[in-house]
């Protein structure tokens, strides 16, 4: 079993931090789904900011499952510090430094994996966030900053060596971004140089994928990031097959249904009608993308102004669906 310092995680399958997307209430349900480690959005190290509505959501780790996991971003090693400090005294059991966002806006403020250019200044953070906490410090991470520099294996030695109890390899430089193929081949050599657990991380969509993954790369478990927009279960799927073998059906669409509206009301009431309203949008669209003959439903939910509206059009698709009046 994958473990990270103290934490011993339920299984191999880990949810990735994504700003916009792995709010509480997506990281609730990816976690009673199945995922065995959910990891916060990233919340700026610049104090100036806490007290934004924004990053008040972000500080809200009380009602978390355990380990809680809290990603933090920056650039400079005290203020990372003292963000890894606060976090903890919010209830943070594992504090995640991010030097793997390729976000542009990030990357302009020398934080994420713009930070893999400065191999000193990687070392001062990891080791200024390590001394200033006693719960676990894990790292995301890209294979380097380009492709003709790859240097994801040392920043992993200097991670290994500072007390960092874990990483997660995103199989792309930072000047990649998210296009082109993921290569693995880096996230491998990491694993055979580092003797803490390691995620492969980056177009990981299925359970076999995984698998793959896990059987190349020899990394202690797999990540998984985009592909688990509109699918909160897949964790939970791939988890099951790495530990049986089996490949667990998509849930139908009833089941679907259940999940979404689970997934609707949990955003309502953690963020209010007003912002839950508008939050929605972009999860629905996630989960309905598969569903054949959505397109004038996905835009009539996006013009919706109210939760019991949403709820509404969602609940007549769906008995729609159940009593097959829906066109294919």
């Amino acid at each position: 079993m994958t473990s990270i310092g103290p934490y011993k995680l339920d299984n191999r399958v880990a949810l990735a931090p994504m700003a916009g997307v792995t709010d509480l209430p997506f990281r609730k349900l990816c976690r009673q789904l199945g995922a065995g480690l959910v990891v916060s959005e990233m919340v700026s190290s610049d104090s100036r900011l806490w007290h934004s509505r924004k990053t008040r959501l972000r500080l809200h780790h009380s009602a978390e499952c355990e380990p809680r996991s809290v990603q933090i971003a920056g650039g400079e090693p005290v203020m990372m510090a003292q963000a890894a400090v606060h976090n903890v005294a919010l209830g943070a059991q594992i504090i995640d430094i991010n030097m793997g966002c390729p976000a542009k806006k990030v990357c302009r403020k020398a934080a994420g994996s713009a930070l893999l250019q400065d191999e000193a200044l990687v070392r001062d953070i990891l080791s200024a966030v390590t001394a200033a906490v006693d719960v676990p410090v894990t790292l995301k991470l890209r294979t380097g900053w380009s492709p003709q520099h790859r240097n994801g294996p040392t920043i992993a030695r200097i991670a290994e060596d500072v007390g960092v109890a874990a990483l997660a390899v995103h199989g792309r430089t930072r000047d990649c971004r998210f296009a082109g193929e993921v290569e693995y081949d880096t996230i491998r050599e990491i694993c055979q140089l580092v003797d803490i657990p390691v995620f492969a991380n980056g177009d990981i969509n299925g359970p076999q994928k995984a698998a793959e993954v896990l059987r190349y790369t020899g990394a202690a478990g797999v990540m998984i990031g985009r592909s688990a927009q509109g699918r909160p279960w897949l964790c939970g799927q791939i988890a099951d097959y790495l530990a049986s073998g089996e490949i667990r059906a998509e849930p139908s669409t009833e089941e679907q249904w259940h999940i979404m509206r689970r997934h609707l009301t949990d955003l309502h009431q953690f963020y209010g009608e007003y912002m839950g309203v508008r939050v929605a949008r972009k999860h629905i669209g996630w989960y309905l993308g598969d569903h054949p003959g959505t397109r004038l439903l996905r835009r009539d939910f996006n013009s919706l102004e109210s939760a019991q509206q949403q709820l509404d059009i969602l609940e007549n698709y769906f008995s729609l669906t159940a009593h097959g009046e829906m066109a294919a």
